[in-house]
């Protein structure tokens, strides 16, 4: 059973977008394939949406909620959201810092002076609120058997576990994931803030957005029925409810794909923290910027987000993974594209789907949204600034290249990916590149004495001409 609507109250531009040709051609891709996933997988559910910029363009539901009522997903049915929490928790504490609260660089046990954990070192630095949040701390996964026990810790049994754990890793040697470190990080918030895990949620993230079907570790009406892996004989078990409790700040929340959407908006926007701002624009970018880096490279941890590599995109987000539920966020903070999955059992490969839809729909969102690049007319006058400038460094050649100016070091191993000379006007030009690794981004202007180029100029630093 298949359920999509767009919302009602989609601007009319919105409306435009989700109605281009290009991308319902490929919601129709996209609905093709994950009917087929469906099949294949017996999945019971599914719901997607892809957000743009401030609005939840497309949503659809596939499957059902609850088999046994045959009861449809919805954009209203709610999943528990597993690891998704600790985005709540690293904004929490980035909200806190913004307001002199709490600094990443402080250790752990100044807000938690119970905080004792044996070192995998005896020479160990302490360990501090950012190691927490970028899975830098190489504290335990865990805080005990809660996911084979299905009975989570509360706030005081891991007071009282602490003393006993011990560090796998020194902090900042390698990333590795740890619930029990945005545990650590939640009561933190609590600490600081006056106000229970879900209280501050409820007062400074949920309310602001208007994320009204969010909540923590509650029962809710209309929340979707869990299911196990798919056994063997086709089979699969019905999870209970699982009460997350001193482990909330990891793993507790619930929430929604409408509301879902409403948080990867905030983070597109740009201003002061403050209402439906939940961060400034420099808390955003450095939750957004890679911190630890995973051994293979390819992927990473900022604040509270994942950092994830494919090809030239880079995805920002999270997963999550509970009893009977799978659910993945990814969003292009440059496109201001986002993918949201959501589904109700425990071998549904949400974080597969989310980039089929990004690949598909939000790419096709993407491209119909992109504004036109600037309609320069290529001067013919410039063909004069092509030649060889040489430094004291090395020679450079400008070389006219299709009515664009590219520069080219001589002698260079390659001849990929050289850098373009964007026109600004008045005869200024932008030096243009895929790594920062020279004057990327900075004004590029030639000098002229008798009427010939004598000199190029490229940021604060020159090469005179030597030849054409």
């Amino acid at each position: 059973m298949l359920l999509t609507r767009l919302l009602p109250a989609l601007a009319l531009a919105t409306a435009a977008v989700a109605a281009d040709p290009e991308i319902e051609g490929a919601q129709r891709l996209f609905t093709a394939w994950m009917e087929g996933q469906m099949t294949s997988k017996a999945l019971p559910g599914v719901v997607v949406g892809v957000v743009a910029d401030q609005e939840l363009v497309w949503v659809k539901g596939f499957g059902l909620a609850d088999t046994a009522a045959r009861k449809p997903m919805t954009p209203a049915t709610q999943f528990r959201m597993a690891s998704h929490s600790k985005l709540f928790t690293a904004t929490a504490i980035m909200q806190l810092r913004e307001q002199g609260k709490v600094r990443l660089d402080d250790p752990v046990v100044k807000y938690l002076p119970w905080f004792q954990v044996k070192p995998a070192a005896e020479d160990d630095p302490p360990i501090t609120v950012e190691d927490l949040l970028m899975h830098g701390s190489g504290l335990p996964r865990e805080a005990g058997d809660h996911w084979s026990t299905l009975r989570f810790p509360t706030a005081e049994d891991l007071k009282k576990l602490m003393p006993g754990r011990q560090a796998a890793f020194s902090p900042e040697v390698r990333w590795k994931y740890s619930n029990l470190a945005y545990t650590l990080a939640g009561m933190i918030v609590e600490a600081v803030s006056g106000e229970t895990w879900a209280a501050y949620l409820q007062n400074h993230i949920f309310n602001p957005l208007q994320m009204a079907a969010s909540s923590v570790d509650k029962p809710v009406d209309g929340l979707a029925v869990g299911y196990g892996r798919r056994m063997p004989d086709g089979s699969r078990a019905i999870m209970p409810f699982v009460d997350a409790k001193g482990m909330a700040p990891a793993t507790g929340l619930t929430s929604t794909v409408e509301d879902m959407a409403k948080f990867v908006s905030a983070q597109f926007r740009r201003g002061k923290m403050g209402g439906a701002q939940l961060l400034s624009t420099g808390s955003l970018r450095e939750m957004h910027r890679v911190r630890m880096l995973e051994t293979n490279w390819t992927n990473g941890y900022a604040v509270g987000f994942s950092i994830r590599r494919e090809k030239d995109k880079i995805y920002v987000g999270h997963g999550g993974s509970y009893p009977g539920y799978m659910t993945q966020t990814y969003f292009r903070p440059d496109d201001k594209i986002g993918v949201i999955v959501l589904t109700n059992a425990q071998d549904a490969a949400p974080a597969e789907i989310a980039v089929q839809l990004m690949n598909s729909v939000g790419e096709a969102v993407a491209k119909v949204r992109k504004a036109p690049a600037p309609d320069v007319t290529w001067n013919p006058s410039w063909s004069r600034f092509a030649g060889i400038y040489r430094s004291r460094f090395g020679d450079t050649q400008v070389v006219e290249l299709n009515r664009q100016l590219v520069q080219l070091t001589l002698g260079g191993p390659t001849l990929e990916n050289p850098l373009k000379l964007t026109p600004l006007g008045n005869g200024l030009f932008r030096l243009d590149g895929p790594t920062g690794g020279t004057a990327v981004g900075e004004t590029v202007r030639f000098v002229e004495a008798d009427g010939k180029v004598i000199r190029m100029i490229t940021g604060d630093s020159f090469a005179d001409r030597v030849s054409r």
